[in-house]
């Protein structure tokens, strides 16, 4: 049985989607140009707000996670895994990672795609200040 949470984010101007190894949105209602993981600004909900439930089953060793980013036209499905170690604990922003590095920010490792792999029809639309719904399921 699949577990999900819908978060809501918005584009902006500084959005580059470049970073080789994360993806990210946080609950700030700004970014640099240096922030070049960021797909989204003044999220909705950070890991600290998600369900328990979607906590538990993201905390398995056998968890699949997906993580849906759809902003205009565009979509792309980023999958990876969960981890014991995945806290939720952060209350700013959440990450998503193509490495097994954890944090308080973590909220999936091993993602098959990064910033710099998101279709660029979508960072445009991010870029151009588009309102982003990102799902993200555990199964």
């Amino acid at each position: 049985m699949a577990t999900t949470e819908t978060i809501t984010a918005h584009g902006h101007e500084h959005v580059q989607a470049t970073h080789e190894s994360t993806v990210e949105f946080t609950s700030d209602d700004w970014l640099t140009p240096a922030g070049d993981c960021i797909l989204g600004v003044e999220a909705d909900q950070v890991p600290a707000d998600f369900d328990p439930a979607v906590v538990d089953a993201a905390q398995s060793a056998d968890a699949e996670i997906t993580v849906t980013i759809e902003a205009g036209d565009h979509s792309q499905t980023i999958a990876g895994r969960g981890h014991p170690e995945l806290t939720f604990d952060d209350d700013r922003s959440m990450v998503v990672r193509s490495s097994t590095y954890t944090d308080d920010r973590t909220v999936m490792i091993d993602a098959d795609a990064a910033a710099a792999d998101i279709d660029r029809g979508l960072v445009a639309a991010l870029a151009d200040g588009a309102t982003a719904t990102v799902e993200f399921r555990v199964r």
